[in-house]
């Protein structure tokens, strides 16, 4: 998955088309991320003995990989990109990088 937990993304497409928020957990098996603020349910829960009140919770879902792109750059930048793999041939390790600017991302 080119998307990583801590990853800034905007969602373009949906109902939350143009929300942007950070990637709280990844799901690789299933090509799903949870966005952080992006796709929220409403979840009823049963009163319990940890929750003797019950009631419903806003839920955030995961949502499809192919909905999201990263953002590149700096926290002001608003670019949207494709993400990308080099090898550096200093260290011999792979790395991401922005297809849109070429720089390398952490």
């Amino acid at each position: 998955m080119k998307i990583k937990k801590g990853d800034r993304v905007v969602v373009i497409s949906g109902k939350d088309k143009g929300k942007e928020g950070v990637v709280t957990k990844a799901f690789p098996s299933i090509n799903k991320v949870e966005v952080d603020g992006v796709n929220v349910r409403k979840v009823h829960y049963k009163p319990t003995q940890a929750n003797p009140e019950g009631g419903i919770q806003d839920v955030e879902k995961p949502i499809d990989i192919s909905n999201v792109m990263l953002l590149d750059g700096k926290k002001d930048s608003k670019v949207a990109t494709r993400v990308g793999y080099k090898f550096d041939e200093s260290t011999g390790k792979k790395y991401r990088y922005s297809k849109k600017t070429g720089t390398k991302l952490s």
